[in-house]
């Protein structure tokens, strides 16, 4: 497998069945340390649960009573904390919209960073179902993952084919990054990122920042719209205990994997209240132009 140990935002992924077979684990990266993580839970069962005629709240409440219990002694077993538990509150519509896509039964959770692009994980998560999970159905009596299967599995969950792009145009992108950031700094521009359709950092272009210190930008970021092609949006984050702002450019020039069009995102780094103008979009289209 072809190593990108810095950037990999995914840290491991498990399929089972939503009766508790476990089918298969990867264990993509060691996850850091001090941080929250989100584990992610797609479904692809065929069945829909749905609560007796005859369900009361005060049965509800028990059976959230016994929910919560076990998730913490579970969770303390294996030494982790659970803060968060979200839910979708549309669900049930997301399920009339999905009801008939599936056969079978199978869960996928992932365990990620917290600031990915939910759509764009599943995104990646229903490719793996639909070319390399589906077939095999059922679970319980399927062929173990093959070594070939795993490779194709760890490539797509960490943007292998983006990346590589980006590694083909690494000179190019370097030398537009040093002008372009030494050409808009009065303008407050510290950094200039690329990274895949989920946010995943693929390419860092300048040398103030570390890895590491966009991981903590972005996990401070908060919630980010969803961003039209040839767009951007601003938010504020915290590095160091400095308030700065993250201009987030959407692309529309990405590599297509399996048909899964996966379009880059650059981000710019400023001082807090900096105002960029058009330089995102100016950015956008000289590394569009690169990158397309």
């Amino acid at each position: 497998m072809t190593n990108f140990s810095l950037t990999l935002t995914i840290y491991a992924f498990s399929v089972i069945t939503s009766n508790g077979f476990p089918y298969y684990h990867l264990k993509v990266k060691e996850s850091p340390n001090g941080i929250n993580l989100y584990l992610r839970f797609f479904d692809f069962t065929k069945e829909e649960l749905k609560p007796p005629s005859d369900f009361e709240l005060a049965d509800s409440f028990d059976l959230n009573a016994g929910l919560v219990s076990a998730l913490f002694k579970f969770a303390r077993a294996m030494s982790k904390n659970i803060n968060i538990l979200e839910f979708n509150s549309d669900e049930q519509a997301n399920r009339k919209e999905e009801k008939g896509k599936y056969s079978g039964d199978v869960l996928v959770t992932c365990q990620t960073e917290s600031y990915l692009f939910h759509k764009s994980v599943y995104a990646k998560i229903k490719l793996i179902y639909d070319i390399l999970l589906s077939y095999k159905i059922p679970l319980e009596t399927a062929i173990e993952i093959l070594p070939v299967q795993e490779e194709k599995i760890y490539n797509i969950l960490n943007d292998f084919d983006a990346r590589s792009r980006v590694d083909e145009h690494k000179t190019q992108l370097k030398r537009l990054g040093s002008d372009f950031l030494k050409e808009m700094k009065t303008y407050g521009l510290r950094e200039i990122c690329i990274t895949s359709f989920d946010l995943s950092p693929i390419m860092i272009m300048g040398k103030k920042y570390s890895f590491d210190d966009v991981h903590g930008i972005l996990r401070n970021i908060g919630n980010i719209p969803e961003i039209p092609p040839l767009n951007w949006v601003y938010r504020q984050s915290i590095h160091n205990g400095e308030e700065i702002w993250v201009y987030i450019y959407k692309s529309d020039v990405g590599p297509s994997v399996e048909g899964l069009f996966e379009p880059y995102l650059y981000l710019l780094i400023c001082d807090f209240n900096s105002y960029l103008g058009e330089i995102p979009e100016t950015l956008g289209n000289k590394l569009n132009r690169l990158l397309g």
